[in-house]
């Protein structure tokens, strides 16, 4: 597996991460040995980068992430984990002393001293803007809390407000073929600024992986079901924004535009990689073989031209008219 690197804070990542969000809720139930074992098949095809949060299932996936990292010591994996949504989004709540008892917890429930990333998860927008709290950021580094910070943002904005920070390692954002703002902007910016790229949602939902029609009915605890109009968080989490008929329809084209022997998953995970100043992507996984064929995406050669122009003419064509003014 290819490794990049965070340039602001050293850290090797794979190019194929893996996100954890379905291991602790929102995507229906995993039991636990299922959670287990994709960690596991992860691991095995080369991923050296998870990424979590305090608030996947109210800190599951994060213990679960412990437990395997316990069993498995020699796993090399840098983990980055989130704080901030498991209160009020109100900005006066983040201070020092809020950070300090968010990380203490993720350390608890990851079984380590110091946590190798962590990211503000999303929080209200002024936040990005405050002295007060990068100042606290850069304390948590200083007090061995933490080794390096980053934020996980909504808008192309927001990751630029915070690229300027120049403690900030990382950011976090939506990029996928169906999301393709960030490239105008934000991949450059981090690049010139050493910061390390997180292309999260890169599969949007699902959505690409051509598996799911409109007739395609999620579990009541799945976020696919209750959040499609942003009803419990930003709609942009759930299937990139995008309405899901819509959606259906341009992912059942996008399919075609697969390479042979590779899937469309594999294609939209290939095409993230080849964005300049993507660090890695972080689809989630249900099962083993998904974790693996995720993985298996940095192994395929670059997408050719003719490709690379068919996706971006369907994005102008039925994506980019619905939200690319938005995010």
């Amino acid at each position: 597996m290819e490794q990049r690197i965070f340039d602001r804070s050293g850290q090797r990542v794979s190019a194929v991460g893996l996100g954890t969000w379905q291991l602790g809720a929102d995507w229906g139930e995993v039991k636990e040995d299922e959670a287990l074992a994709v960690l596991e098949a992860s691991v095995e095809a080369g991923v050296t980068f998870f990424d979590t949060a305090d608030v996947y299932g109210d800190g599951r996936s994060e213990r679960l992430i412990g437990r395997f990292l316990r069993e498995r010591p020699d796993a090399g994996v840098v983990v980055a984990t989130k704080m901030g949504r498991r209160t009020a989004q109100d900005p006066a709540l983040f201070t020092l002393d809020n950070f300090r008892s968010w990380t203490d917890r993720s350390r608890r429930n990851l079984g380590v001293d110091r946590l190798d990333l962590v990211q503000l998860h999303c929080p209200p927008t002024p936040v990005f803007s405050s002295d007060a709290v990068f100042d606290a950021l850069d304390t948590l580094v200083a007090e061995g809390r933490i080794a390096a910070y980053g934020v996980s943002v909504e808008t192309c904005a927001e990751a630029l407000t915070a690229i300027a920070r120049t403690g900030t390692a990382s950011v976090q954002i939506i990029l996928n073929p169906f999301r393709l703002k960030p490239l105008e902007e934000v991949l450059p910016a981090a690049a010139d600024a050493g910061a390390g790229v997180i292309a999260r949602v890169p599969l949007a939902s699902g959505l690409l992986s051509g598996r799911y029609t409109e007739r395609t009915v999620f579990p009541p605890d799945d976020h696919r079901t209750y959040n499609r109009h942003g009803e419990a968080f930003d709609q942009g989490e759930t299937f990139s924004g995008v309405d899901y008929a819509t959606g259906v329809a341009a992912a059942a084209e996008f399919a075609g535009l697969a390479p042979e022997g590779a899937s469309p998953a594999q294609t939209a995970l290939r095409w993230i990689l080849q964005q300049p100043g993507v660090s890695t992507v972080i689809p989630g996984a249900r099962d083993r073989d998904q974790a693996a064929a995720n993985a298996a995406a940095a192994a395929l050669p670059p997408l050719p031209g003719h490709t690379l122009d068919a996706i971006r003419e369907l994005y102008d064509r039925r994506i980019r008219p619905l939200v690319h003014h938005r995010w």
